[in-house]
């Protein structure tokens, strides 16, 4: 099992789902994690990874504010003197076919899911690049690689997220950071247990494993991204669906 002892990392989205089990995962693990969700939302999931024995602080944090991630990383670094981890996983969705798809539907999604991880990379960049050593992880979806029906502007952010990783990945490679992708499937979260059951049943259908995948089962892939045993993988998409796409 990797570990992540004297590491430093920050997770974002992580009050919840996927984002709470990377956390929980790292902390677990021995990495000092910064948790970071809007308002209070992440102090339960810091004050768990404490109680288990590790080491954990929340920030409360819109992704979308430009200046509050500077701030959040500048604060991390001044703090911890490094950074060694970036899991870009805060995400939304606002679901609705595209005739009858909101702007502002489409403006919240992209700058969640896709401009959010652009500012986040950004800010980590020089301290990495810095210390010659970092790992980016971004959390997109199976809907980024297959597209899917009332859902083009969260697979728009999602395929977005997958082509600015590579094209990140070739820029930083000499500076020994790696940046990858981590496409979870149909995964019991929160956001997939408000889609109608009908629909859930549909995609279920398409899973050869013959299950839905766990926010566990993504962690621990974004935590084998994020370690040194991956020192030699950078610009990849690592699929966690259960084989729905292949």
């Amino acid at each position: 099992m990797a570990q992540f002892d004297g590491k430093i990392a920050i997770v974002t989205g992580a009050s919840r789902g996927i984002g709470r089990a990377i956390a929980t995962e790292l902390g677990r693990r021995g990495a000092t994690v910064a948790a970071v969700a809007r308002a209070d939302n992440a102090k339960a999931v810091a004050d768990d990874i404490v109680t288990g024995g590790g080491v954990a602080e929340a920030h409360s944090l819109d992704v979308t504010d430009a200046a509050a991630v500077e701030a959040l990383v500048a604060n991390t670094l001044r703090r911890h003197g490094r950074l060694d981890v970036l899991v870009s996983n805060a995400g939304i969705a606002r679901d609705q076919l595209l005739l009858r798809m909101k702007r502002a539907d489409w403006d919240d999604v992209l700058a969640t899911n896709l401009t959010a991880s652009f500012t986040l990379c950004q800010a980590v960049l020089k301290p990495m690049i810095r210390q010659r050593a970092g790992r980016i992880v971004a959390v997109s979806s199976v809907v980024g690689q297959t597209g899917n029906a009332g859902q083009a502007n969260y697979a728009a952010s999602k395929a977005g997220l997958i082509g600015f990783c590579k094209s990140l990945a070739r820029e930083v490679a000499s500076r020994n950071v790696t940046v990858n992708v981590v496409a979870p499937g149909l995964i019991e979260t929160d956001m997939t247990r408000a889609i109608a059951e009908g629909a859930r049943e549909t995609w279920a259908a398409q899973i050869p494993l013959g299950r839905m995948g766990s926010p566990a089962d993504v962690a621990a892939a974004v935590c084998f991204l994020a370690s040194d045993e991956a020192s030699y993988i950078t610009g990849q998409i690592l699929a966690v669906n259960g084989g729905m796409y292949m």
